[in-house]
């Protein structure tokens, strides 16, 4: 699934969702130096440039694609419901085709058959069109994350896709099988009904059928003469003078009505699903609230004054309920972005069985494998306590909180971390609205997960109220 539209609408709410959690002067400051860049360059802005120039900032290895996990779960339906349709297609066809030397295979049988499965393609389609969602807790089962809403606004064009892939691959399946058994047996059809149905009547039923291909391969279009030849009765027992050779005759029809009713609508309501998705797609990108709140915020001339308040005498409100914690017992320290370099303070490496970096310079590949180290050695400690030491000058970032994120799923339940904000000189504590950038980006990311905490200075507790986050 690398369709682009549908990429770019989940890459986009996901960003929106995270830049929920920005101030909105800095939103309006950062769209609108965008929109002045695009204009100085004669471009127009649009949400597809808007997301490069936030890869851009994000510079390389800043995060896993925020559409991946998405489209991989997508693309683990698809390819659950291709392998089961084509198993289905081979023992489909086998069933189908089973011929033990006395009674016929029917022809009716297959033609019933063959209407059912473009009965079931159209039904599919149009309950993608409907928007209708029968196997939706099902979906939910197989979900390890809670559902966006766009997510489940794309479901149903979404499953669509899914099982039109499953047919197709049923469909294939079955014509493959078909031209097997063909080579490796001699088969021998006929057609018969319960219903009072005359060879005139079963031919143009026939004709009509295999009218599409008829001028292409007329040896798939029987005769009447073949109709007529190959009826069989359930009281008959012998095959009078019909010559034997003629009940193989019917598999070109056989090929030619599996191949255009069955094979040829699904592989045609496949493609239609894909359009149907990058059309819902683009309208869903169109409607989002984000674009619109982008668009103003591009188009509106952003006038930074330094102050919230409409006093200028005040000072920006940097309060938080938050407070910092007192410097847990951790044996494990996690350096972000390059803080402490060039050495960690002794004060948090000493004593410690695990000093690894993460973030910055380092490749998704090492925070994935620094993950997985700490998350060993939580398992083997009996505390289960995280030092990341940071530069409390640089605002936390969006990788970093990335980060945080994965390593709540891959560490132990009940691990904590301790932020750990160090100041330029690292015998001073940072200052105070630095301090508390770091407490709300703890109070936003999750405060039963995350806490602040200062280096003692002198062995003394921070000169800052302290208290343990539960």
């Amino acid at each position: 699934m690398t369709d682009h539209s549908l990429r770019l609408l989940l890459d986009f709410d996901a960003c929106a969702q995270r830049d929920n959690g920005q101030a909105p002067a800095f939103l309006h400051r950062r769209d609108r130096k965008f929109a002045l860049t695009c204009e100085q360059q004669g471009v127009t802005p649009s949400p597809k440039r808007w997301m490069a120039h936030m890869n851009h900032l994000s510079g390389p290895g800043a995060g896993a694609d925020p559409s991946a996990h998405t489209l991989g779960f997508w693309r683990r339906i698809n390819s659950g419901f291709m392998a089961a349709g084509t198993v289905l297609g081979v023992l489909a066809m086998l069933g189908l085709l089973f011929y033990d030397g006395g009674q016929r295979i029917n022809v009716t049988v297959i033609l019933a058959f063959v209407a059912f499965q473009l009965l079931l393609a159209l039904l599919t389609t149009a309950q993608s069109l409907a928007g209708w969602q029968p196997w939706r807790p099902l979906l939910r089962r197989f979900r390890n994350n809670p559902e966006s809403p766009i997510s489940m606004k794309l479901q149903p064009v979404l499953m669509a896709r899914a099982a039109q892939l499953g047919g197709l691959c049923f469909a294939l399946a079955g014509l493959a099988t078909l031209l097997v058994m063909v080579v490796l047996q001699d088969l021998a059809f006929g057609w018969s009904t319960t219903l009072n149905t005359d060879a005139n009547s079963y031919h143009r039923l026939i004709s009509t059928v295999a009218a599409p291909w008829a001028w292409l391969w007329p040896a798939a279009a029987p005769e009447f003469t073949l109709v007529e030849a190959t009826r069989f009765f359930r009281a008959s027992t012998g095959e009078g003078t019909v010559n034997p050779a003629r009940w193989g005759q019917w598999w070109p029809f056989i090929a030619m009505l599996w191949t255009t009713w069955a094979l040829l609508p699904r592989l045609v309501l496949c493609v239609l699903a894909g359009v149907l998705i990058r059309r819902k797609a683009r309208h869903l990108l169109d409607s989002h609230p984000a674009k619109r709140a982008l668009m103003y915020r591009m188009e509106t001339p952003a006038l930074d004054t330094g102050n919230d308040h409409n006093d200028a005498s005040d000072q920006p409100n940097t309060e938080t309920q938050l407070n910092v914690h007192p410097l847990p017992d951790a044996r494990i320290v996690l350096c972000w972005a390059g803080a402490g370099d060039p050495e960690v303070p002794d004060a948090l490496s000493a004593g410690k069985s695990l000093v690894a970096k993460a973030g910055g310079r380092m490749t998704l590949a090492e925070d994935q494998q620094t993950l997985e180290q700490v998350a060993t050695h939580l398992t083997q400690a009996p505390q289960l306590s995280v030092l990341l030491v940071t530069r409390s000058w640089e605002p936390p970032t969006g990788e970093l909180e990335d980060f945080l994120i994965n390593a709540k799923k891959l560490w132990p339940k009940g691990t904590q971390i301790a932020l750990v904000p160090l100041a330029t000189h690292i015998e001073q504590e940072p200052d105070t609205h630095q301090i508390q950038q770091w407490l709300r980006f703890a109070k936003r990311t999750g405060p039963e997960f995350i806490a602040v905490s200062l280096i003692p200075a002198h062995g003394a507790a921070p000169d800052m109220d302290g208290g343990v986050l539960e």
